[in-house]
């Protein structure tokens, strides 16, 4: 994915509640199931009030998608309240759906404002060198590596993290971005022994607690709890770089090699 992340959240609107994605011609194989769900939670907040900032969604992926061929999104407008609106999308290629999400925006308001638990212990990200990804969703964001709490996993659970882009003061956009991180990162890996098979995220959700500045610095943590079936699960905090929890995640997904 070599285009900026903002601009494939971009969305051509062809009629009201119905949007198309950008093409993307220079990509290639499955579509990044977090640029997707960026992409629906995009299609929805234009389909609310300025004044409602997202305040949780949950995604179920259902089939894998293509990454140079854009994405139809249908919109449902569920509800509309005096503080919360609902939302559906339906994400389609080829006539058939490939990922559904529910999406709930709330307007702002006043009230108790208490974090129980400190952010995670890290190394701070200025203290540490720059670290390079091989895949490519990875290219719209800066990375930096802190001590991992899970020394035998494959793949890193805890990482900074910084938008390349500077990015102008939207909240559904930090919103959108943030999203797309939640899904970069996969807290499976540490529940695995030899090396990482890889796995295929089935549903995923975030809530989004306090607004978060996607082109500063944040720290994503993932803890794995549970692995049956085949699937395994996993919950994931994002906070700022002064330790402010700014979301929650939680996702199940398929192991695509043994259960090892």
């Amino acid at each position: 994915m070599t285009a900026k992340l903002t601009d494939l959240l971009a969305l051509e609107r062809i009629e009201r509640d119905l949007y198309r994605t950008p093409a993307t011609p220079d990509a290639a194989g499955r579509l990044f199931g977090g640029l997707i769900a960026a992409q629906a939670l995009a299609a929805a907040g234009d389909t609310v009030d300025p004044d409602r900032v997202p305040h949780s969604l949950h995604g179920y992926f259902l089939r894998g998608g293509d990454a140079a061929s854009p994405t139809v999104l249908q919109v449902e407008r569920e509800r509309d309240g005096f503080s919360f609106s609902a939302r559906r999308v339906v994400a389609l290629q080829n006539g058939k759906v490939i990922f559904h999400l529910s999406a709930s925006f709330q307007r702002p308001r006043q009230g108790i404002d208490r974090q129980v638990e400190p952010a995670p212990a890290a190394d701070r990200p200025d203290e540490l060198r720059p670290i390079v990804w091989p895949l490519p969703a990875f290219s719209s964001f800066e990375a930096r590596l802190p001590g991992q709490p899970f020394s035998e996993s494959a793949l890193p659970t805890r990482l900074w993290f910084r938008s390349n882009e500077k990015l102008a003061d939207e909240p559904l956009t930090h919103a959108c971005l943030l999203t797309f991180l939640s899904d970069m990162l996969t807290g499976l890996s540490a529940l695995r022994r030899g090396p990482w098979t890889g796995s295929t995220s089935l549903d995923h959700a975030v809530w989004f607690h306090r607004p978060l500045r996607l082109d500063e610095w944040v720290l994503m943590d993932l803890a794995p709890h549970s692995a049956a079936g085949g699937r395994g699960w996993y919950t994931g905090t994002i906070h700022s770089a002064d330790g402010m929890l700014g979301a929650s995640l939680a996702q199940e997904a398929l192991f695509t090699g043994s259960a090892g």
